[in-house]
């Protein structure tokens, strides 16, 4: 056991600096990397409150920079349809929705790498569309965060804009979903205890992580956001293909 939570020490510290750097991912790469040798009840409910706390220690660095209007609007449109994602998981197979996710996701991705961009910030209606898409699959997979992020580092406002919202759209998702934990009685003492463990890696990543963001280039940030948004689609694309396999 000691083996095991050292491991998962491991994985929250290198997840953590890809999330204090991009601003998102922590979620994917420490639950994908710990489930390996911690039960996934035990790991998902303290890697979510792990993601709650990123978003809050990177808060003060990023406040100023958030399009709160634009995230009012995203949030607004996650709460709205994440009731219908939930629908769907209950009725739908999921894996040939997650192929079509991953598919659109990797070719949306590749687009902004070869220079796409919007011309003009999305308007409302597009704003609140995007938070629907996001609460649909947030809903249905639990990943609601590739539509918000290709919005807005396809939109014009930049990418210190981009990563600042992104961070602060994921800790409103994420407590959200926190109160939904708590009410079906998903956080006990072994999921705190974990999440204690874990506290000092995840400070110390999501801080190495934002001092490599302040010393790169703008170019090359949201190149490496645009690979590892490429990257998650895959995973995303993979595992609905071997579902589809199964």
């Amino acid at each position: 056991m000691i083996v095991a939570v050292a491991y998962a020490i491991l994985c929250v510290f290198a997840a953590a600096i890809v999330r204090g750097f991009a601003g998102f991912g922590f979620s994917l790469l420490a639950i994908t990397a710990i489930s390996l040798a911690l039960p996934p009840a035990v790991v998902v409910p303290s890697i979510f409150m792990m993601e709650i706390a990123a978003s809050i220690h990177l808060l003060p660095s990023v406040w100023r920079e958030v399009a709160w209007r634009a995230i009012g609007l995203l949030l607004l449109g996650c709460l709205v349809a994440t009731p219908l994602g939930v629908r769907l998981l209950a009725t739908m197979p999921a894996a040939p929705m997650q192929v079509a996710l991953g598919a659109v996701v990797m070719v949306a991705a590749g687009l902004l790498l070869r220079g796409f961009a919007l011309q003009s910030a999305p308007g409302p209606t597009a704003t609140l569309a995007t938070g629907a898409v996001s609460g649909l699959l947030n809903g249905a997979f639990g990943i609601g965060g590739p539509p918000v992020i290709l919005f807005f580092f396809a939109s014009p406002a930049g990418v210190a804009v981009g990563r600042a919202s992104v961070i602060v759209y994921f800790l409103g998702t994420d407590l959200i979903g926190l109160a939904f934990m708590l009410r079906e009685g998903l956080i006990g003492t072994p999921q705190l205890g974990l999440a204690l463990a874990f506290l000092p890696a995840l400070l110390a990543g999501n801080w190495l992580g934002a001092l490599g963001f302040r010393g790169v280039e703008m170019a090359t940030f949201r190149r490496w956001v645009l690979l590892l948004l490429t990257l998650l689609a895959l995973a995303t694309l993979t595992k609905g293909l071997l579902g589809l396999a199964a």
